[in-house]
């Protein structure tokens, strides 16, 4: 925790963020020191084991980010790597490649992110906030693409040991970071980011706007907004509200389509709303493996006709749209 503190703290001071930093790390060392998780002390046990390799290569710009090379460790350190990553398994998203072992999550991020990247403004020297970030899968590839700083949020303590767990390997300076932050908690305490991404949280959220909100509130005049959520397409509603469960999901409160979308970012105050793109997701992009032995898009879709899901919803539908805050 004190290296995360430091190292933190450092980078920070190099950007242009409006940072309350005093009160940022006073936040993060309560987290850390009150995790109120069962696993928390097995995991930071088991992240601080892994063995100590030094990487002879990094490349964060690839489907697979790389980090460190086979030949970079004995076959005995190879082996404690592996079963050290795989027993912070599920891995839901990656895939990535750590001295030559590939973590082969259940989600082809990369996938996504091609579909991503041609639209945005280019991401060099930016300062970029993940929300949701998971494991940091899409915060690395953010580090890849030239960001200067990224910080990456999500409350899950699991995936913030997945990220400690490649972060390890990580050469300095540090430039990518992931906070076990809910957005809520996290307002407030930094501001002014260049670009925010927000994937696969809106429909979480049982106030959609005020989570758009909160956004606006981070990003700096003429800032850039990627929210890629799930969609509808239909001329009846401008929203599905699942009875029950979605997909196999609980926790959808709403699918909206991207008309309403639209009228959301309008009310919390961006501007330039347009969708870049629209993709159903499909059981070679989400699916079960190695790393990740549970539930998969398979099981929450009907077996008989993939475009249902088992429930008889349309199936899930991915839209990715980008919106700015006026300058």
């Amino acid at each position: 925790m004190n290296s995360l503190h430091s190292r933190l703290a450092e980078s920070l001071r190099c950007t242009k963020l409006k940072a309350s930093e005093t009160e940022l790390m006073g936040k993060l060392s309560s987290r850390y020191e009150n995790p109120g998780h069962g696993s928390y002390s097995e995991w930071k046990q088991l992240t601080e084991s892994l063995p100590d390799i030094s990487p002879s290569f990094v490349d964060l710009d690839q489907a697979a980010p790389v980090i460190g090379r086979n030949t970079d460790c004995t076959v005995q350190q190879g082996e404690a790597l592996k079963r050290g990553l795989m027993s912070l398994s599920p891995w839901r998203k990656g895939p990535f490649d750590v001295f030559g072992i590939l973590i082969d999550a259940e989600w082809r991020s990369d996938l996504k992110w091609s579909r991503i990247m041609p639209c945005l403004e280019s991401l060099h020297g930016k300062s970029v906030l993940d929300i949701g970030c998971s494991n940091g899968y899409y915060t690395l590839r953010m580090q890849g693409a030239g960001a200067a700083f990224v910080l990456g949020i999500d409350p899950v303590w699991r995936y913030a040991f997945q990220f400690s767990a490649l972060q390890k390997y990580l050469p300095e300076p540090r430039l990518a970071f992931v906070l076990p932050f809910r957005l809520e908690e996290f307002t407030g305490l930094l501001s002014g980011f260049d670009t925010a991404f927000s994937m696969g949280v809106l429909y979480h959220q049982r106030h959609p706007g005020k989570h758009l909100d909160l956004v606006y509130s981070l990003l700096r005049a003429g800032g850039q907004f990627l929210l890629e959520t799930l969609i509808i397409e239909s001329r009846a509603t401008d929203a599905l509200i699942p009875d029950g469960r979605y997909a196999n999901m609980r926790n959808v409160w709403m699918v909206p389509s991207f008309k309403l979308v639209s009228a959301w970012l309008k009310a919390a105050g961006f501007i330039r709303t347009r969708l870049v793109d629209k993709t159903m997701t499909t059981v070679q992009e989400q699916r079960q493996t190695e790393w990740m032995k549970g539930y998969s898009l398979a099981d929450a879709l009907n077996p008989s006709n993939h475009h249902q899901t088992v429930e008889g919803y349309a199936a899930p539908l991915r839209a990715c749209i980008i919106a700015e805050k006026p300058a």
